[in-house]
């Protein structure tokens, strides 16, 4: 994934409307986390799939088989410029419906759920 610049035009899920879409239990919508394991073991928010950017490498190929490229997509990361990069490669990739969560798991510790440990 390093290397590529991608120009796809991307659309942006708040936290706070993210935080109504999880608990409405929606089971259609994908929750991806691209952060590493070190920053899962501080913070994480129930439901999401760790696909970690610096492991690429052992899924990119599978992503196909994982998640339903027309399913809504929403991509989490600590501040929102990895899934900025996630979300632009899934774009390219035929994913129809892909959202980057503005301000990453930083903003949804802050504006939704402070019992969420920042780092």
């Amino acid at each position: 994934m390093t290397g590529n610049t991608f120009s796809q035009p991307m659309n942006h899920i708040s936290v706070k409307k993210l935080a109504q879409r999880l608990s409405s239990s929606d089971v259609s919508i994908q929750l991806v986390d691209v952060r590493e394991p070190e920053e899962l073991a501080i913070a994480s928010i129930e439901g999401f799939v760790n696909l970690p950017l610096s492991q690429f490498a052992e899924w990119g190929d599978k992503v196909p088989t994982l998640f339903n490229a027309q399913a809504e997509t929403f991509v989490l990361c600590h501040h929102g410029i990895r899934s900025a990069q996630m979300c632009q490669w899934l774009i390219a990739q035929g994913f129809t419906n892909v959202q980057n969560i503005s301000g990453g798991i930083d903003a949804y510790s802050l504006l939704v759920d402070p019992s969420i440990p920042q780092y």
